[in-house]
């Protein structure tokens, strides 16, 4: 078993740790962004830090003051990293929110906030404030990173008592007063630095809210200063790497990447989670770290796939062959290392010598492989990357086959917003597929007994044994912004935090995630139900996008299935079916049995699920989920939302 150390140098605040490592390699590349044209722009750490500086002396000029919480309404990009650093170097902290949120949720959490001030990315989000600026009544300043349009103008304009700045006009009145005396103004800043303790809140990230209105977790710089003292034992990064940053920076996996680059001396390139962008830029930039949702990796693989598909003949027959070879011979290697997943105590040396003689047959094939096929695919990823990170949802089982099989180590993480957010990740030297990694040192983990979704006792049930997730830690949250009363909901006497998240402690004390422990499906004959791992095997079908396993207080359970449109429709023109009108060919006897064949297959016996997790009806969407109807803004299903809108198509399903 691993042994894991901690680093103890770190200093109290995460401005403290950006100054230590800018001073420490000035010349360093932290950011690479496109200017206008399209082009990567490097900036390094001391550009970085000296814009750091002059930024915060234009938030004080403009009267920022120790304390403040100020919105960060923006997606990644590089003036957002500059104005979260500045802003908790002032002693503040930002209430980050993607541009994909809708005015509703910005405005609550502006207000609820009690923000005087907010960061923008453009015009378009600052006019989902100002459609209803009296729901924000302490507003009274907002910064654009944008330039302002002629159009954007009238916006000035038109709300007086609204004071606007663009992200470039400040940075000009900064550099101004900097350049009255660099090296006093400097210190200046550096002070407020020093002033602010470890407890002090770094953020305030509001969850997405799928199950109602959304929760200010209070995030501290300890938090996050104990989380780093831990990720060198997870994944070794070398300084001057480069991490593509994609996912959206409000969110507490991608939030922590940030400082990871910089406590690694490490740089952040800017792209956007669509495939043909992120692949371009990953050619230009050449990454050796990556982090994206499950979404983005199957995207991606199925992107190599449709274009073997496309290429055809000898070429997909050498591909489908090679894969094949591929997720063989990594998991006989996985056998012989003792790399597997033990939910039940397994005899290492039986497994070393079951896998042994198949990686001894397949190793030249797979050699033949890397030089035909896998070194090709991985060079779409820009030739450098080894090791990728997947977070912020569970990582369907043939994606992470795929990506073992070419030789791509995808690594698996598991967190909460409500502690920093990572709770524990697979080890790069010893990745066991089928759970998601090590316990953080820093990260106290119990597995509760528990019925209905509520613990029945304080005592850790041991290994291999399915309970309530349950932790205590440094990096575990404050608390909910003004709302101590759903703080003591979920945080215990003694500290202790129900994740809410059902799972089991296996043999290597590594954890497995089985389900959520509220979505969890009573049925009337008693039977628990979680609808995720049911979910999660309809998911690996390329007939269906999204599914939703319903059956509350019900016989049986049902289930809400959207098809994946473009696979459909090849399958119909395949076996001559009409196309012309999508939703009646939902309709057809075809279709239908093809998506519950589909079903049957997947949610079977043969795959491990008990009669009582049958879908006995289903009902085809046309309609993909979308964010703000049944999706949140990280694209988590919003059950009560989607339960809410379908529920004529629903009711059917349980009619006898």
């Amino acid at each position: 078993m691993t042994k894991f150390t901690l680093d103890k140098t770190l200093p109290k605040n995460l401005p403290l740790l950006f100054k230590e490592r800018a001073k420490a390699n000035p010349n360093e590349g932290l950011q690479a962004s496109k200017d206008k044209d399209g082009v990567f722009q490097t900036f390094t750490y001391q550009t970085v830090y000296k814009n750091v500086i002059c930024f915060a002396l234009a938030l004080q000029e403009i009267g920022i003051t120790r304390g403040e919480n100020v919105a960060l309404i923006s997606d990644n990009r590089r003036e957002w990293l500059i104005s979260d650093l500045a802003i908790q170097t002032l002693g503040c902290a930002d209430v980050p929110r993607g541009c994909d949120s809708l005015g509703n949720e910005i405005r609550f959490i502006i207000s609820f906030a009690d923000c005087r001030y907010g960061f923008f990315e453009n015009a378009r989000q600052l006019k989902k404030v100002t459609e209803k600026i009296q729901e924000v009544p302490l507003l009274t300043t907002a910064i654009l990173f944008d330039p302002l349009s002629k159009e954007d103008e009238e916006l000035v304009s038109e709300f007086k008592n609204l004071k606007i700045y663009t992200f470039e006009e400040l940075m000009q009145k900064g550099e101004a007063l900097y350049s009255a005396n660099p090296e006093e103004n400097t210190k200046k800043i550096e002070a407020e630095m020093d002033l602010t303790q470890p407890d002090d809140n770094a953020t305030i990230i509001f969850t997405s809210g799928t199950t109602g209105t959304p929760k200010g977790v209070m995030l501290t710089h300890k938090n996050y200063t104990v989380q780093l003292s831990a990720i060198h034992n997870f994944i070794k990064v070398k300084q001057g790497d480069w991490w593509m940053s994609i996912l959206p920076v409000w969110h507490s996996f991608e939030r922590l990447i940030q400082y990871v680059a910089i406590y690694f001396t490490a740089g952040l390139a800017y792209s956007k989670p669509v495939a043909s962008i992120l692949l371009a830029d990953m050619d230009v930039i050449k990454p050796q770290w990556i982090c994206g949702v499950p979404r983005l990796w199957e995207a991606l693989a199925n992107g190599v796939n449709k274009a073997m598909v496309k290429k055809g003949g000898i070429t997909l027959k050498l591909f489908r062959f090679f894969v094949a070879v591929g997720k063989g011979y990594a998991n006989a290697k996985a056998k012989v290392l003792g790399h597997i997943c033990q939910i039940k105590k397994r005899n290492k040396f039986f497994d070393a010598l079951c896998g042994i003689i198949p990686m001894i047959l397949l190793w030249p094939l797979h050699k033949l492989g890397d030089v035909l096929v896998y070194k090709k695919i991985r060079a779409k990823f820009g030739g450098r990357i080894n090791i990728a990170i997947s977070g912020g949802g569970a990582l369907q089982k043939d994606v992470d086959d795929f990506y073992r099989a070419i030789g791509l180590n995808l690594l698996e993480g598991y967190g909460l917003t409500e502690s920093a957010p990572v709770i524990s990740f697979r080890n790069y030297k010893e990745p066991r597929q089928g759970c998601v990694g090590a316990i953080f040192p820093t990260m106290e983990l119990k597995i509760l007994p528990e019925e209905n979704g509520v613990a029945t006792s304080k005592e850790h049930i041991g290994y291999g044994k399915k309970g309530l997730i349950y932790i205590r830690s440094e990096q575990v949250m404050k608390g909910y912004y003004k709302r101590p009363d759903l703080t003591a909901k979920i945080i215990d006497e003694d500290g202790w935090l129900n994740t809410g998240d059902l799972g089991l402690l296996t043999y290597d004390d590594e954890i497995k995630i089985t389900g959520r422990a509220k979505d969890t499906i009573v049925l009337l004959g008693g039977e628990n139900i979680e609808p995720a791992v049911i979910e999660s095997e309809l998911l690996t079908s390329p007939y269906i996008e999204s599914a939703i396993v319903l059956g509350q207080d019900q016989k049986y359970l049902g289930a809400l299935v959207v098809p994946s449109k473009e696979n459909i429709l090849a399958y119909a023109t395949e076996n001559n079916l009409d196309t012309s009108d999508y939703e009646e060919l939902l309709k057809t006897k075809e279709i239908i049995d093809l998506i519950d064949s589909t079903i049957k297959e997947k949610d079977s016996t043969a795959n491990g699920f008990r009669v009582c997790e049958k879908i006995w009806k289903f009902a085809l969407l046309p309609n993909s989920f979308t964010v703000g109807e049944e999706l949140s803004a990280k694209q988590e299903m919003m059950r009560y939302k989607i339960v809410e809108k379908y529920a004529d198509v629903i009711k059917p399903l349980f009619e006898n």
